[in-house]
Order: structure tokens, then C-alpha cells, then sequence
């Protein structure tokens, strides 16, 4: 398990860019679809089964949540995005509030873009993309839920992903599965690179 990771704990949820913790130090978000299982990600990555609550209802979370690792260095969920029963006015908040914080966040150093294996890039994840690749942020894709596909499956559809982002050097591609821990080790490497992080 990896020590730094491990040592996360929560530290606000807001709405929206003003209730934010003070623009410094490093910030990392993870970003997806209402169902991609970012709470899950979360957990696995630092050896938490609690410390991001799971929602058995998709699009219920409408919070930036920040959990600290240390005094420079942050995590941030950040509200999941696509789900068709949110409301309209709550979608155009979403969208307001993140391109906001795309935009002013001095602190972000980089951005993890899930994405549920079986139903592929969609719209609101090209999005998303788009945002982090307008201001130069290194991005790493996660294709979770991997165990859900069989071996060749899954790398078919990780191929797939890297031919649709090979154009942004500064993105990345990997499978992962938070029930089977697959991929954890590559996530915490890339997480280190984003927060120049060293042991």
C-alpha cells in the first residue's frame, strides 16, 4: 500500500468555487460520469473502503469534495457529470462551476478521467477533456470496471481510447478495476508525477 495515498482524509465539500480551500499547493480532481465509480477509485487508491461515500443514487452528488493528504497536496471529486434525471438548471450550474474552476484554479496540477469500460468516450467525457487539454493539464484516463470485460475485450477497448486521445501527448490511457486492485500501482506513479511528489 502506498503510505502517501493511504494517509487522505476529508476535508470540506462546496459547491462551488468560493468555498474552495486556499489556490495553493497541488490539487489533483477526478472527473466522470455519474456511474464511473470515482468514490470507488478513490477508496482503492488509498486503502479507504469509507473515505469517499458511495451514492446508490447516479448525478445525487453535486459537491466539489477536497480530501487532504498532506498540507500541499489535495485530492478533489469532483460532481459527477451526464446523468439524464439531473435537472437542467443543476446541469448548466455543473458547467458554470467547472469551467470556472478549470479556469481560475491555480493549485490544479493534473486530472484523472474515468470512464466505464463497457460504454466507452462519451460527449460529456470529450467535455471534459477538451477542458483539461485547453489549459495543458496532464490527464490520465481510467477505463475502470476492467473486470467486468474479458482480457481481450478490455484491451480492445483500451486501444480503442489511446486512438482517440493520441493526438494529446500529455494524456494517458490504462485499464483499472477497484474491486480486483487492478492498475493501482500505475495510478499511484502517475498521481506522484502529477504532484512532483517523491518519497
Amino acid at each position: 500500500m502506498n503510505k502517501f495515498y493511504q494517509q487522505a482524509k476529508f476535508l470540506l465539500s462546496c459547491p462551488s468555487l468560493k468555498g474552495c480551500p486556499r489556490d495553493q499547493g497541488y490539487e489533483v480532481i477526478f472527473a466522470g460520469r455519474s456511474n464511473a465509480g470515482k468514490s470507488s477509485v478513490i477508496n482503492a487508491l488509498t486503502g479507504q473502503k469509507k473515505l469517499a461515500k458511495v451514492s446508490h443514487t447516479p448525478g445525487k452528488t453535486q459537491h466539489l469534495v477536497f480530501f487532504q493528504l498532506d498540507d500541499d497536496h489535495r485530492l478533489v471529486d469532483l460532481p459527477g457529470y451526464g446523468y439524464a434525471k439531473v435537472p437542467g438548471r443543476v446541469k448548466k450550474e455543473w458547467h458554470i462551476n467547472m469551467r470556472e474552476y478549470f479556469e481560475k484554479r491555480q493549485s490544479l496540477t493534473g486530472a484523472v478521467l474515468l470512464i466505464d469500460i463497457r460504454r466507452g468516450f462519451t460527449p460529456f467525457d470529450q467535455i471534459m477533456l477538451n477542458w483539461c487539454v485547453t489549459i495543458n493539464l496532464p490527464t490520465q484516463i481510467l477505463l475502470t470496471k476492467a473486470d467486468k470485460l474479458k482480457r481481450g475485450a478490455a484491451s480492445s477497448a483500451e486501444i480503442k481510447i489511446m486512438r482517440v486521445v493520441a493526438h494529446h501527448p500529455r494524456v494517458g490511457v490504462q485499464l483499472f478495476s477497484s474491486l480486483k486492485k487492478q492498475g493501482l500501482e500505475e495510478l499511484w506513479h502517475k498521481l506522484d508525477t502529477f504532484f512532483h511528489h517523491v518519497d
